[in-house]
């Protein structure tokens, strides 16, 4: 079993807002990710391509990786996509709809601090660019805390508003910090979606759970030689995983700081396995 680094970013910015800082890296740390991700020998392929080989499809390439980004900040539009296209590299940008805001309309909110994000017009853009747009929920709520019903619209609604603008399917998601559960990851296979991520710390491969892709988060504090591990296959177990005690016990924390009216903000540490 070959492991596969889903790598996830969020912000890449010289200046991003306090909040998302731990989540950040800037231009110029990420284009020496791509130049470590290419010196390592690593072939990056589309998500669905990681998705078909986990369904049987065709295999992939010996060594292999994946780009994800997390929310839709608008330094994807201006920072990332010229140093992919150049180098002519696929990526998936997962949107939190609720933030996006509409052309002389307000966005529907979300739970996220204020950022620049990227505008529907954008994400067109990015899309016909041939990037994969995904979904991230509605609010960026934790899905695995929230009722059913609500569940069922924050994953639901984020594919109806992606597809009425895009004007075709969507087939990607990725639970907002992570977070899932059985019942939440039925939801998403149920409303449409035939992949989701998850984050997990741990490589994915070709056996891992397409409805819970594990992925490997980079921060603002991933060192040069963690990334260079990761490229080589190192420094991370893979999936497919089991779901350990520590991620079920701090679901049902979470889940009654919820029912309380003190919601857990944001994930826990680097080395947790939501």
């Amino acid at each position: 079993m070959s492991a596969v680094p889903v790598f996830v970013y969020h912000s890449v910015s010289t200046d991003p807002p306090e909040w998302i800082a731990p989540y950040t890296v800037t231009p110029r740390v990420f284009a020496e990710h791509l130049d470590r991700i290419a010196d390592a020998g690593l072939t990056v392929v589309p998500l669905r391509r990681l998705v078909a080989a986990m369904r049987g499809g065709p295999p992939l390439p010996t060594r292999s990786a994946v780009l994800t980004f997390d929310d839709g900040f608008a330094d994807f539009y201006w920072s990332v996509t010229p140093l992919l296209t150049d180098r002519q590299v696929p990526a998936t940008v997962y949107i939190t709809t609720g933030v996006i805001h509409p052309p002389g309309g307000s966005p529907e909110g979300s739970l996220l601090p204020p950022a620049p994000m990227l505008s529907w017009r954008q994400i067109a853009t990015l899309d016909a660019l041939g990037f994969e747009i995904g979904g991230h929920s509605v609010t960026h709520a934790q899905l695995d805390t929230l009722s059913a019903e609500k569940a069922w619209h924050e994953i639901v609604d984020n594919k109806r508003r992606l597809e009425d603008v895009l004007s075709h399917p969507v087939y990607a998601f990725a639970y907002p910090h992570g977070y899932s559960s059985a019942a939440v990851r039925r939801t998403a296979r149920e409303a449409g979606w035939t992949s989701a991520c998850a984050v997990r710390n741990a490589f994915s491969s070709v056996t891992d759970e397409p409805m819970r892709i594990a992925r490997l988060m980079v921060r603002a504090d991933t060192s040069p030689e963690r990334f260079t591990q990761w490229t080589l296959g190192m420094g991370a177990p893979a999936a497919p995983l089991p779901e350990s005690l520590q991620t079920k016990g701090y679901r049902l924390y979470r889940r009654a700081r919820a029912l309380l009216g003190r919601p857990v903000e944001g994930p826990p540490g680097p080395g947790a396995m939501p």
